[in-house]
Order: structure tokens, then sequence, then C-alpha cells
């Protein structure tokens, strides 16, 4: 096929942004050593902002975002890989300022792309995607620096949304005592159901006290939010806690002092998923495909095509969505 569907993010003169299906040709389609028919991707965060026409995210239009992409190699340039191999791209520049899985073709550098590990489907890396890649990251990052079930509870910011969901699920299967943190009226249920032994409210995380520390609870924490609630489960870890943070859905800043880290010996680890590591990469995925990979992780999907993107997109950027979001291409 010389031309194919897009999902495709426009400017008006107006600088207001029309999302709409589109054809295009695979011509078109900047320069890489790797083309990949597209057979799903999912939605994020970053997705929904680069369609929404965030500069922060995306620089030029007009564009096609999605930043995870899961498909067969139609073409390669690298002795790495072949035409056929079963693939997946997460990170990087996908999605951001390179042409990404909201289209049926993809073309990217060989270093971009992962071998999709035996014991995981297309589909299922998808569901993990970004998010999955990211949470992975969190708590390997909290495993390498002594948490262990034995230790006590790890609580997770952001519990409902993608990065949040796929950490209360991993964390779970592996043993953990996992406490969720949501907002959401609904989100109750949902986190029981996947593995949360306790639900809180984020105004149960929110102290506004003023004191330097709080009763020590937790022994670990996936952060996505940052923030005051950020500041609160720092004043709140155990001795020698680990957190792990990756997000600032609710605030870039960090309203805390150097207590928990002097008096409780607290380690902080920032994560950045996008341009990690790509052996790091390959050992989570492995990971994910096998003793990391939740044993419903079908129950919380809702698969779409590029048609039902808009509808998701609107639904994300209002903080409604629950669960992930995969596109069928």
């Amino acid at each position: 096929m010389s031309t194919f569907q897009a999902f495709y993010i426009t400017e008006n003169d107006d600088k207001t942004f029309i999302q709409n299906i589109v054809e295009r040709k695979i011509e078109d389609l900047p320069a890489g050593e790797v083309l990949i028919k597209v057979q799903y991707s999912s939605l994020n965060y970053k997705d929904a902002l680069s369609s929404a026409g965030n500069r922060g995210v995306t620089r030029n239009y007009p564009h096609t975002p999605g930043i995870d992409a899961a498909g067969i190699v139609e073409e390669s340039q690298s002795i790495d890989f072949q035409k056929g191999d079963k693939v997946l791209v997460t990170g990087f520049d996908l999605g951001m300022n390179t042409s990404g899985g909201f289209g049926q073709y993809i073309r990217v550098p060989a270093k971009w792309v992962v071998k999709l590990p035996r014991g995981l489907k297309a589909k299922e890396s998808m569901i993990f995607g970004t998010a999955g890649l990211t949470a992975a990251l969190c708590i390997d990052k909290l495993l390498q620096n002594g948490l262990t079930p034995e230790k006590g509870k790890v609580i997770v910011t952001g519990a409902t949304g993608g990065v949040g969901t796929m950490a209360v699920m991993i964390l779970a299967k592996l043993g953990f005592h996992v406490v969720g943190v949501t907002g959401k009226p609904e989100g109750k249920e949902f986190l029981l159901k996947i593995g949360a032994k306790e639900v809180v409210s984020r105004e149960e995380v929110d102290d506004k006290s003023g004191r330097p520390l709080l009763k020590g609870i937790y022994a670990g924490c996936v952060d996505t939010v940052g923030g005051n609630m950020l500041a609160t489960i720092l004043k709140s870890m155990q001795y020698n806690g680990v957190v792990a943070i990756c997000g600032l859905v609710n605030s870039p800043e960090l309203p805390t002092s150097v207590f928990p880290f002097i008096l409780r010996g607290v380690s902080m680890f920032g994560i950045d998923s996008s341009e990690c590591d790509i052996e790091w990469r390959k050992k989570l995925w492995k990971n994910l495909a096998k003793n990391w990979k939740p044993a419903d992780i079908q129950s919380i999907t809702k698969t779409i095509t590029l048609k039902g993107l808009s509808k998701e997109i609107k639904k994300i950027l209002k903080g409604g969505q629950i669960g992930r979001v995969i596109v069928r291409l």
C-alpha cells in the first residue's frame, strides 16, 4: 500500500485545532530505518495534549499523535529487524514531533524499536504501552532499592489513570499491599477490583498542617501527580522508604523540607520513560510478558478505532478516563 489512514491534527488560521481522519502517503513519513505496519496503539494523556495543539508536546502541525505503537515490520534497513518481525515502539519522539501510532504506518529509527517478547501479544503490549512501561520502571527502581512486600504498604497516586492503574495491577501481582489514591467516586470499586487492598481519597493525602513529618505509614510509593500530595506522602514514609515519581498532573511544585530524607532516610527517584535506556526497556518488557503480567489485564481495557478517538480525547483531558483505551488500527 502507498497510502494509509491516520488521525491528523491540523491548525486553523485562528490558532484552533481540528481532528480528522485522512489518507496519508507512506512516502511522506519521516526518515528512519524501520517501517512498521501498526496493529494497535493506545491513548495517553500526552496524546490528548498533542491532539489539542499543546506546543509543549508537539511543535509543528499538521501532525499524527500516538506515542505508542505495536505491529509488524514492513521494511527494514537495520540488520536487527526483518520483514515480518513483531515489534513495539513506545516513547522517544514517537507521536510528539515524529508521526505517531494513530496512523496505520510509522517509520522510525531502529534504536527505538523493541521486538515483541514471547508471551506478550501486540494488543497486550499496548494495554501496557508507555503507561505500563513507566509503571514498570518505577516499580523496578523501588525493588532495586530494597522494597519488598514484607516492608509494608505501597501507595499509588493517580491510581485510576494509565500509569497508576498499571502500577496497582503489577504491584498486586508481585504480592504487595497496595493503597490506591483517587478522587473519582467510581474509582474505589475499580481499584479494589484490580488488586488494591485499600483506597483513600485525595483529601486524605493532602496535609496542610505545616508539620515536617507525619506518622510513617508507607514503605513505598509510585507518584504520578506531584504537588502537595507528593509532599504529604514523603512526610508519611516509613524509615528507609522509597518513592518513585513520574508525573505532575497536580503540580510540578514540591512544597516540602529535607526532614523526610535526613531524619527517615527516605529516597526519591525520578523516572523518565521516553528516553530511558533501551536495554532496561527490553528487560522490563520481558518482565511484563511473564511474571509481571496481571491475569486480568483485558478487564481494564476499552478498544476503539480511529473514529472513536476524539470522544476519548475529550474524556481524558477532563480527567474522566479510567483504565486503558486501546486503538485498533
